[in-house]
């Protein structure tokens, strides 16, 4: 191979040039965020699965803290209450507040539970149910929602209690009477705080930043309308790639729902039910799967089906036999 003088090969201008160019940054970017990819990867224990992951716990609970306040203080402020916020409290709030609260105690100490049995089975992770600050508050509005943010701060609204109630179009106390169906949902929601979803989507969302900007910096020469057009490209398949993130949060949020509920003796059964009434909300209209951050409800019913022999084995096991 022709050399130049001291023995270079002229091969090596062209890897050079090759790194200076268009495609040369592109493929710099692209190792380098592989590589930070891999490096931040946790495992997620309840799932088997492993998770970008780059926020230390302490700063999720905190985050989730200042959005809890943030959430209730907006409510508030749109004259939706916030149930027994202020020490006052009596009657039907109570009553709504103190069932909340006892679901959610049910399910916390079912989280501690399984944390420690997977640490016994050799699964490393931080435990963090037995560190958050768990927290329940009932926020009176017509809006179906609950969550629960990073640290254990869980909101139940009460427009979800008909759905996971009597289901006959109003509320009052009598959606109380069977809490299973909102067992699930709370479950549901604090499986999501489990397993650092939030974490997890913030962590994504600042390596998506970092090759956005990767792209726009290697388009520096070209025409306007072709950078709008690969950027828009780029936009497409990013927000693609979060849907499909955030459609497996969903359904491990599902299941690891489901682990707690029968731990702590709520009747997996009424699952299946709870997310067909789910796909009725809005007249049923939805986009479809693969343009939502959700699965579909059907689908989310069929899952719980798949899963509903084990769960009813375990349930007996730990509580007795079901009627």
């Amino acid at each position: 191979m022709p050399t130049q003088p001291g023995g270079m090969y002229r091969g090596g201008g062209g890897i050079a040039r090759l790194l200076r160019s268009r495609f040369g940054l592109l493929l710099i970017a692209a190792i380098g965020l592989f590589l930070y990819w891999q490096m931040n990867q946790k495992p997620v224990p309840f799932s088997g699965r492993t998770q970008l992951n780059t926020i230390p716990v302490e700063r999720e609970v905190e985050l989730g803290q200042q959005s809890y306040l943030q959430i209730l203080n907006q409510e508030q402020s749109q004259g939706n209450t916030v149930l027994c916020a202020g020490g006052n409290c009596s009657g039907e709030a109570a009553q709504l507040t103190a069932t909340v609260r006892e679901i959610g105690a049910r399910l916390q100490a079912a989280a501690v539970e399984l944390e420690r049995e997977l640490l016994d089975e050799g699964y490393a992770f931080t435990p963090v149910a037995e560190t958050f600050d768990w927290t329940y508050y009932v926020v009176q509005s017509a809006t179906p929602n609950a969550f629960c943010l990073p640290g254990g701060y869980v909101a139940v609204y009460t427009g979800i209690l008909d759905i996971t109630g009597d289901y006959n179009g109003r509320v009052d106390l009598d959606d109380l009477a069977d809490p299973d169906k909102l067992a699930v949902v709370m479950g549901h929601e604090i499986g999501h705080a489990l397993a650092h979803h939030g974490a997890e989507r913030m962590s994504q969302q600042q390596v998506m930043q970092v090759g956005q900007v990767a792209v726009g910096m290697s388009m520096g020469d070209m025409d306007p309308s072709q950078q709008r057009a690969i950027m828009q490209a780029f936009g497409i398949a990013a927000q693609g790639g979060m849907l499909k993130f955030s459609r497996e949060h969903e359904t491990e949020a599902d299941k690891i729902g489901l682990d707690l509920l029968v731990r702590a003796c709520y009747d997996p059964r009424e699952a299946p039910e709870l997310w067909q009434r789910m796909g009725k909300i809005g007249g049923g209209q939805r986009p479809p799967e693969w343009m939502s951050t959700h699965p579909a409800s059907e689908t989310r019913a069929e899952n719980f089906r798949k899963w509903m022999p084990d769960a009813i084995a375990e349930f007996e096991r730990r509580c007795g036999p079901l009627r």
